[in-house]
């Protein structure tokens, strides 16, 4: 352990009051030493290099699913939730991943993803049309837009879409805590989940059509499919992280502009370079953890296969050595690089569709409400892996 300082540091990041504002924490940590061990013995990295080589560095994976038996969880495999985790692209490790990663590639290219945009624009247009005056942006906006747009993706019926939004937030709960009571809720959701896709592929394997869904059931590469199981614990992942990392970048996005009227303009004159800056700002995911699998180094600290290390993404975000004056908000700003999609084979797969849709959403939703503003002091999500808000009221207001 570094000292009682950056002990007590850490410990206010796993509180409420800590993780409402992590930056000035985050700053404090890096004053102290870049790299510092927590009281569990895993190092923790708040600068960027180091955060970005802990995302790249092949030497360093996820836990495998049968170290679980060792943190007290030895019977996972009955878990509906935690099997759909742990045998996701999520959690999985080289050659399993590689292979996964290689087949859904095939189907979800940069093409597939760009000819949604229409779609997106029509969707974004239609929300917008139903928000006047007082309303909760979470749940009238951010939540319905991801939601529909990775179910038009895959090709979910619009009537089915809608109990995804609590079905994926009941079951990624596990990404984080695996208690019997997260897993009391989050079990039953991942198993209505996967009885929904399940007869959507099963019906996309008699009726195959122009969507995702059906692209998975058809991928083949050198003999190589994806199995029914396969299918639909790909199919659950790509909802989840298609809405989960979407809904709070709209979100934490949306705050970050209120509370910077000026920068208005910028985003409407290039909303891409926008969105890289609302991304690096304020993180929708904050934090990635790795096992070294292979003797390697950190920040110049030494790893030892079994050592863990946790980097600080959106602590890396506001690394100085890094960006000019990274507390300021500068959409503007290029030669951003922030690491809010992770890095390495585990970078996010679905980030071209989450830019796709910020950069249609937030020009759109300026230019209907140019008058927009909060109402009420947003609720803040109790998470420190996923950052956003369970409940943003704003007066929507075209004046």
């Amino acid at each position: 352990m570094d000292g009682p300082e950056v002990s007590a540091l850490l410990g206010e990041l796993t509180t409420l009051t800590g993780r409402d504002d992590p930056y000035p924490r985050y700053r404090r940590l890096r004053e102290i030493s870049p790299v510092v061990r927590a009281d569990d013995g895993a190092l923790v990295v708040t600068r960027h290099a180091d955060c970005a080589a802990v995302a790249r560095d092949a030497r360093l994976g996820h836990m495998p699913a049968h170290m679980l038996a060792f943190v007290g969880l030895p019977d996972w495999e009955q878990s509906p939730a935690l099997r759909q985790l742990f045998t996701s692209m999520l959690a999985l490790n080289p050659p399993d991943h590689t292979r996964l990663r290689r087949l859904v590639s095939s189907a979800f290219t940069p093409r597939r993803v760009q000819a949604l945009r229409p779609a997106v624009e029509r969707m974004v247009d239609d929300l917008l049309d139903g928000l006047d005056g007082e309303a909760d942006f979470i749940a009238s906006f951010a939540f319905p837009l991801p939601v529909n747009v990775i179910g038009e993706l895959l090709g979910v019926p619009p009537a089915d879409r809608p109990p995804f939004q609590s079905l994926v937030r009941d079951w990624s709960q596990v990404i984080e805590v695996m208690t019997p009571d997260v897993l009391a809720t989050a079990d039953p959701a991942a198993a209505t989940m996967r009885e929904i896709l399940g007869g959507l592929i099963a019906e996309r394997r008699r009726d195959p059509r122009d969507d995702l869904l059906s692209a998975l059931v058809a991928t083949e590469e050198g003999g190589d499919r994806l199995t029914s199981d396969e299918l639909v614990t790909m199919a659950a992942l790509l909802f989840a992280a298609g809405f989960e990392t979407t809904t709070n970048l709209l979100g934490n996005g949306l705050v970050a502009l209120l509370e910077h009227p000026g920068q208005v303009p910028a985003l409407a004159a290039d909303p891409a370079t926008a969105v890289e800056e609302l991304l690096r700002y304020d993180s929708p995911v904050q934090i990635v953890g790795r096992v070294a699998w292979e003797p390697t180094t950190i920040g110049g600290a030494a790893m030892e296969p079994g050592d863990r290390v946790v980097a600080y993404l959106g602590a890396g975000n506001r690394d100085p050595e890094r960006f000019a004056d990274p507390d300021r908000l500068d959409l503007s700003r290029t030669d951003n690089a922030p690491l809010s999609f992770g890095g390495g084979i585990h970078y996010c797969l679905g980030a071209p569709l989450a830019r796709l849709e910020a950069q249609v959403a937030f020009p759109a939703l300026l230019r209907r409400f140019p008058a927009l503003e909060l109402a009420g002091r947003p609720v803040r999500r109790d998470s420190l892996t996923i950052r956003g808000y369970t409940e943003l009221t704003v007066n929507f207001s075209e004046k």
